[in-house]
């Protein structure tokens, strides 16, 4: 316990910040994908998955690609001046989102949420990296790493209570983002290198220009940060395509019945019908994982090199993602989550604390900011897997309607996605699920895992090489 009382309190106050942040974010993101693609009838925008997939990807990756200039910007005015705009962007987008559903302005109002985010992001990632030391650093980005996932995991246990009405998933994370400009008054500026006043904005970001051109020109560091992409747009399918194979495709009735009998209010709470859960409710086993493990892992892998821990770490994220998608039996897809959290866990952390160590004392929060390129480019990349790639090899209502054609059936203008697939069902006389097993033997969406477990693949090829060649 002695290296616990070698963090200052700022250290804890930020990851406080970023549990509550955390919580706000996950509580609608993990709802998002089923949210823009579910059917009409049970809240959903019926969005294509290729414009869910565009909404998700292009407007997250802009998400991580505004902190190269917001890290800078927080260097020069203030890290709590910062954080205060982004908790007011925040809470305002959260409020205002609900009024919106056309493509263009989800679009539009998940950019702005997402340029609040972009001021958050580097800063209370330079401030974990300026409150830890060498010694400390690999604890400290864990425990930072697991208060992300205490927040990833109760927003959504606690947003789903209220998916009956859409729009009160998105007063709940305004809520709950709220609560951290009470934890601004204890939050206390980590050494923060005051920047020259006659400096201008524009100037700064000339600076920002300028040296993104010398990083760029940093082979190494531009290899590692394109090698990171592939693990990340890998990583992001847990939240871009997961929650919506399983709805689609898993069969969850078993952890349905167990929960009825042991756990009732689960069953109660977490259901959109009788004999199924909710999809992002099993996706969330993800982030109870690492709640659980973080520290262990972290303490295991602390006398890894951080290089060598990501590389196991997308190893085994690669064989987990790609399992999830392999089976319909909801207890499969639960156990290989897990192997994927243990891989995340090993992997992910290490990545800012790569960077971290190898960052100037002086430019924390910018070469923080840096590190989010590759979770950009993730995105962007992940965002064409999961639309255009999803909806070819794997989306439910392409594939029925691709059925439909194949049979002949005529089916009514103007249903929901989900009537339309009732209505499917009771022409070919099977059951819902029957016909989602027939779909499932005759269209193999299943196919998918082979996609991402090459680039997970990829990834970690790529890394074990440069550790060989270029790393010093």
């Amino acid at each position: 316990m002695s290296i616990f009382n070698k963090f200052p309190r700022t250290f804890w106050v930020a990851n406080t910040i970023e549990l509550f942040e955390r919580w706000a974010w996950y509580g609608f993101f993990m709802l998002f994908a089923n949210y823009l693609t579910g059917s009409s009838d049970m809240g959903g925008l019926e969005f294509s998955q290729s414009q869910k997939g565009i909404i998700m990807g292009v407007g997250t990756g802009i998400l991580y690609f505004l902190p190269v200039l917001t890290g800078a910007i927080a260097d020069r005015y203030g890290y709590k001046k910062v954080l205060s705009l982004a908790f007011i962007i925040y809470a305002s987008a959260f409020i205002l989102f609900p009024l919106f559903s056309t493509f263009t302005a989800v679009f539009l109002i998940y950019l702005y949420l997402a340029v609040g985010a972009a001021l958050f992001k580097p800063v209370i990632s330079a401030t974990i990296a300026k409150t830890t030391t060498d010694e400390t650093s690999s604890i400290g980005f864990g425990i930072f790493y697991m208060m992300v996932n205490i927040g990833a995991f109760f927003g959504p246990m606690v947003t789903l209570l209220f998916k009956g009405t859409s729009h009160l998933i998105f007063y709940v994370s305004a809520g709950i983002i709220m609560i951290n400009f009470i934890l601004l008054l204890f939050y206390k500026e980590p050494g923060r290198k005051e920047v020259e006043k006659e400096s201008s904005l524009w100037q700064t970001f000339g600076t920002i220009f300028k040296n993104m051109v010398s990083i760029f020109a940093d082979l190494k560091f531009l290899v590692f940060l394109l090698i990171v992409a592939g693990f990340w747009t890998m990583y992001h399918q847990l939240f871009f395509t997961l929650p919506v194979f399983i709805a689609q495709w898993v069969d969850t009735s078993v952890l349905y019945y167990f929960f009825d009998q042991y756990i009732p209010f689960i069953s109660a709470n977490y259901s959109p019908a009788p004999g199924e859960l909710d999809a992002e409710f099993v996706t969330n086993f993800d982030a109870m994982y690492i709640i659980l493990f973080q520290v262990i892992v972290s303490s295991i892998v602390m006398r890894l090199k951080p290089l060598k821990s990501m590389m196991s770490g997308f190893l085994v994220c690669s064989i987990g993602m790609s399992l999830t998608l392999v089976s319909q039996n909801v207890l499969f897809t639960i156990v290989a989550i897990l192997i994927f959290a243990l891989g995340e866990m090993a992997g992910s952390p290490k990545i800012t604390e790569y960077i971290g160590r190898i960052a100037p004392a002086d430019k924390k929060a910018l070469y923080m900011g840096y590190s989010f390129i590759p979770v950009f480019i993730g995105n962007i990349l992940a965002g064409i897997i999961s639309g255009v790639v999803y909806q070819r090899m794997s989306d439910k209502v392409t594939i029925t309607e691709r059925f439909v054609s194949e049979k002949g059936l005529q089916i009514q203008e103007g249903l929901s996605t989900s009537a339309y697939f009732d209505e499917v069902a009771r022409q070919v006389s099977l059951t819902p699920r029957e016909l989602t097993n027939l779909l499932w033997e005759t269209y193999s969406p299943s196919d998918l895992w082979m996609v991402l477990f090459a680039i997970g693949m990829a990834a970690a090829v790529a890394l074990y090489f440069y550790d060989r060649m270029l790393s010093d």
